[in-house]
Order: C-alpha cells, then structure tokens, then sequence
C-alpha cells in the first residue's frame, strides 16, 4: 500500500460536516537556503531549527500563501518560488475539528491513538464562534462543488442534511435520486417516494437557503431548487412559506432579515442534536406511506392540562410568535496538524545539504 493510503486517518466516526481538510505544502529548499546562505548556519544546525518548526494555523489554512508555502493540485509539483521538485517538497494535513458534544468523544478517541513521539501530531485549539464556523463549512461546501452542473443542488442539499441528521443513512435516501420536492403534507422530516425526496416546509426553505448562501458569488443571486433568486425572491419566498414566521423573524427589511436568518442558522450549528418528531420512511410506491403523526394522547392529555390556565390569556390578547433570542455562541476549534511528511522529507534534504 503507497505510503499515503497508510497514514490517511480515521475520521469515520466523526459526523458529516464537522472536520475540515487542509493540505499546505512547504518548500524545504527555500527554507534551507534562507539558514544556510543567508544566515549563515550549518547544515545540522539548520536541520535542528527546521524540524522543530510548525507554521501557524494561519499559514495552513489561509487561501492565500505566502513564500515558502503554496498549494497545488499538480501530481508533481514544483515550487512557484524556486523550481524546486517534487522531493523537496513537504506536506502539512491539517484537520480542524468543531467542538461540541458529537466530536469530543470521537476527538479524543482518535488523540489517544496517534503516535507520540517526535511530535509527529500537534494540537492546537483556537476559539471561534458560531456564525464563523457556519461560514467555513459554506467554503469548504462551495469548494468541494461544480456549480456549472446541475447535481450541484442535489449535492448540497445533501451535505446539508448530513450535517443536521448525522446518523440517517443518507446514502440510501440519495441514492438514484433525480429531485428534491417541497412536501404539501409532511409537517416535519422527509420521505423519500421513487426517485424523489419530499422535504417538510420548514427543512426545505432551510434547503433554499443553504444553495442561496453556497452559490450566491456565483452570478447574479443565487441558485437554488426554486431557480436563481435574488435576496428579496428568497425573502418573498420563505416569507410566504410561513418559514419566517415559524422561526420568529418579524423584520421587514431585507438587509435585517437576512440577518437574522444567518444568526438562527448560527445558533443550530450542532445540528445533529435538533429534535425531529416524526418518523421517516423510504418509499418506492406511489406516495402511500405517510409519515407517523405525533401521540395523540399525549397531545390532548397536555392541552387538557394548559386549556383552562391558556383560554382566558388567549381571550384578552391574540399570540404572536416570539422571536427567538439569538446570538452567536463561542465554539472552540481543534486543529490536529499531520507532520509525519514534513519530518520525513526535512531528514532526507538534510542528507542532500550535509553531503
């Protein structure tokens, strides 16, 4: 098995959407140059101060590099900087990891067996909070699609409910699937009927917004199921959906309300912990299966209950839906650095120096 398969790590076990890759590459040449010639180091001494060196979270995650770091997607690449091949060439793989209650068990599990020597694996956490992350994982959904082909949609609208439900089989809910439809009789949840999926209101106007964040730089608005809208057709839309109103949004200017779309969206950002009550079914007939409805036992027992305390409340004032308290919450980062490459390749450019 070619080395690189061999040190791939396990990240099975952490939910959809929650680790984010990142390959930087490092040029040693430049590096050993600027120690040996420009300040004068011994080639040991050189090969001491490299290795020990880690770039900062910065520098392997940035879009932009700088000298002597670049990335490429060539399968020999040389460096921009100095034409140096591919065997001077190091790797960093840097994984960030969300916080929250679905990562830390798989975090640590995955911690606990990397090997601690030579500091191989670093660590470093780094506050964030959560309307930052929710647009990170919009990049990193945006850079992983071809927005110039129609599947797109289909593609992040599944990324999007890996990301909210986490443990459904999604692979078998997508699979051959041609559309993705607005539900007129489902209240919560999806079903899947032949080769469509049928998403309740709520989670399909979440749908529209999720590809009009991902595709909205593209040109000219934004592209979704509903066909390329502009912030106000969105608005409309959701506004008209009952969407708005469900989720307490009772702004009427535009910039505002997408404002406050954000913001909810933020304020969810451990999706897998959202509470869907009804029951989900794959169906390949004609739409005869029905999603579960809610216990309606249950229900009358507690509206037996709030009947007589409610009725007078309800006489004197209609109800309006309040609007949620929303605000960005604090999410630390893990960000787990692979420098198992760079270690290799600082030893064998050292050789090349010392002889």
């Amino acid at each position: 098995m070619p080395a690189s398969k061999k040190r791939e790590l396990d990240l099975k076990d952490f939910p959809p959407g929650t680790v984010t890759e990142y390959t930087t590459l490092v040029c040693l040449a430049c590096i050993f140059d600027i120690f040996t010639k420009q300040l004068g180091l011994a080639p040991r001494t050189a090969f001491s101060e490299v290795k020990r060196h880690t770039p900062t979270i910065e520098e392997l995650t940035s879009r932009t590099t700088t000298r002597p770091y670049f990335d490429s997607e060539e399968k020999n690449p040389h460096c921009p900087y100095c034409g140096s091949a591919q065997r001077w060439l190091a790797r960093f793989d840097t994984f960030c990891i969300e916080g929250g209650k679905t990562t830390d068990a798989p975090r640590r599990a995955l911690i606990k067996k990397l090997p601690k020597a030579d500091e191989q694996f670093l660590l470093i956490e780094k506050k964030s909070d959560s309307r930052a992350v929710l647009f990170e994982w919009l990049d990193t959904v945006r850079g992983n699609l071809d927005l110039n082909d129609a599947l797109w949609l289909i593609d992040a609208t599944r990324m999007y409910l890996e990301r909210r439900e986490p443990k459904t089989n999604w692979d078998e809910a997508f699979d051959e699937l041609r559309a993705v439809r607005r539900s007129s009789r489902l209240s919560e949840g999806w079903e899947r009927d032949g080769a469509r999926l049928f998403l309740a209101p709520s989670l399909y106007s979440e749908t529209l917004l999720i590809q009009y964040l991902v595709s909205r730089s593209h040109a000219h608005g934004g592209l979704t199921l509903e066909g390329r809208l502009t912030l106000m057709d969105l608005i409309r839309r959701l506004r008209y959906s009952g969407y708005l109103d469900q989720i307490g949004i009772l702004e009427r200017e535009p910039g505002e309300v997408f404002e406050k779309l954000i913001d909810h969206l933020a304020s969810t950002r451990e999706w897998s912990n959202v509470s869907i009550a009804a029951k989900r079914r794959i169906s390949t007939g004609s739409g005869s299966d029905r999603v579960a409805a809610t216990n309606k036992a249950t229900t009358k027992k507690a509206s037996k209950k709030t009947a007589k305390k409610s009725s007078k409340s309800l006489k004197e004032k209609p109800t309006e839906p309040e609007p949620d308290v929303l605000m960005s919450e604090p999410v630390k980062l893990h960000y787990l650095i692979d420098r198992r490459d760079f270690l290799d390749k600082v030893k064998s450019v050292y050789a090349s120096y010392a002889a």
